[in-house]
């Protein structure tokens, strides 16, 4: 049986984090934040005034967000190197990987569709804005798989007895 605690500890602490504090999780909000924002400017940009604005906006929101993921991408591939192989942790890796790869490459190929020609000149099509809400869904299912890694499986979190030192009472100051 593989040992969990190899994948609570980072391959290189200088560039994955330290112990106790992956880089991962803090580079993932970068894409969410954005693409999340994206979403919200097309949605928008069908009622908006000016749509051309919004549109134009969400476009460099994913492009952000592009960027952001593949940062993300790349600690997070030293964070699955960490979990021993043929195990479900690390399927479930995999699988996590895959998804977000796919999820970041249907982000570039949206990004190159809206910037081709002119750019956004009026609301965002329905074409564009449904790959965006499909790759969102995907972006959501990849993300459940993340937690699943730390929350259910340990990955990159501190070992119980470390976690325990939390729960003591604390001293009194004074």
């Amino acid at each position: 049986m593989a040992q969990p605690h190899q994948a609570k500890r980072p391959v290189s602490a200088a560039l994955a984090g330290p112990y106790g504090h992956p880089f991962h999780p803090m580079l993932v909000s970068v894409p969410i934040g954005a693409w999340t924002g994206s979403l919200v400017f097309d949605i928008a940009s069908r009622f908006a005034d000016d749509p051309a604005f919004l549109a134009r906006g969400s476009m460099w929101l994913i492009a952000l967000g592009v960027i952001g993921a593949l940062a993300a991408a790349l600690v997070g591939c030293l964070d699955l190197f960490a979990i021993p192989t043929g195990t479900r942790a690390f399927r479930v890796g995999l699988l996590h990987m895959t998804l977000n790869v796919l999820v970041t490459a249907a982000y570039a190929c949206n990004f190159l569709w809206r910037h081709a020609g002119s750019g956004p000149s009026g609301p965002v099509g329905d074409g564009r804005l449904a790959l965006a809400a499909v790759s969102f869904a995907v972006l959501g299912a990849g993300g459940w798989l993340g937690g699943k890694l730390a929350f259910r499986y340990g990955v990159r979190v501190a070992a119980e007895t470390d976690q325990a030192e939390g729960f003591t009472p604390a001293r009194p100051t004074g």
